[in-house]
């Protein structure tokens, strides 16, 4: 049964499993094509285990091949649909051992979080990477307190949250919050 589609990737549900196929690109030449969809995948499957091993929740990698991941089905309620500032403090505590541990998400929503018998269990990490410099961690929390503004009530609670959770678990978390300031700075003079 499919339950997701996004630009890359099919995402379907069978057997109590979570299949993550990426599609074929027929705009790029084939070899092209294959090399970026399994370095892709393989980066996606390792960056997910690593980000586990550092403590962040995620989905249980059970085999990855060419260009799909079968991964455990994370069951539980997204956050889009039940945040709040409890929830987005939980968020920055995870978000914080996510950076410390030198990977940045690259899609930081609330709609690629799921809360789990208590816990913000991070999905999606087919933009992640690794990367431990200020400015790309900024990036990442800049893109959540967008979501927080862009589709949330009250977002300064939550973002207020959130970095209670971020300074308590991350020792470089001033410095990342000082830069998403600089970064919010930017984007209103494009």
């Amino acid at each position: 049964m499919e339950i997701g589609r996004g630009a890359e990737a099919v995402i379907t549900l069978e057997n109590g499993i979570v299949r993550k196929r990426r599609l074929a690109k027929s705009y790029r030449q084939p070899v092209l094509d294959e090399r970026i969809r399994q370095e892709r995948t393989m980066r996606e499957a390792k960056i997910t285990s690593d980000a586990r091993r550092h403590g962040v929740p995620t989905p249980i990698i059970c085999d990855v091949s060419r260009f799909e991941l079968k991964m455990e089905n994370i069951v539980g309620e997204k956050l889009k649909d039940i945040i709040n500032p409890k929830l987005s403090e939980m968020v920055g505590e995870t978000v914080g051992r996510l950076h410390r541990g030198g990977i940045v998400h690259g899609d930081l929503t609330t709609s690629n979080m799921i809360l789990s018998r208590g816990k913000i269990c991070l999905i999606d990490f087919g933009l992640s990477f690794y990367e431990r410099t200020v400015e790309a961690q900024g990036v990442d929390v800049h893109v959540y307190f967008q979501t927080l503004e862009s589709t949330h009530d009250r977002p300064g609670e939550l973002i207020e949250a959130f970095m209670a959770g971020y300074t308590r678990t991350y020792p470089l978390a001033e410095a990342v919050l000082q830069r998403v300031k600089e970064i919010k700075a930017r984007g209103r003079y494009l």
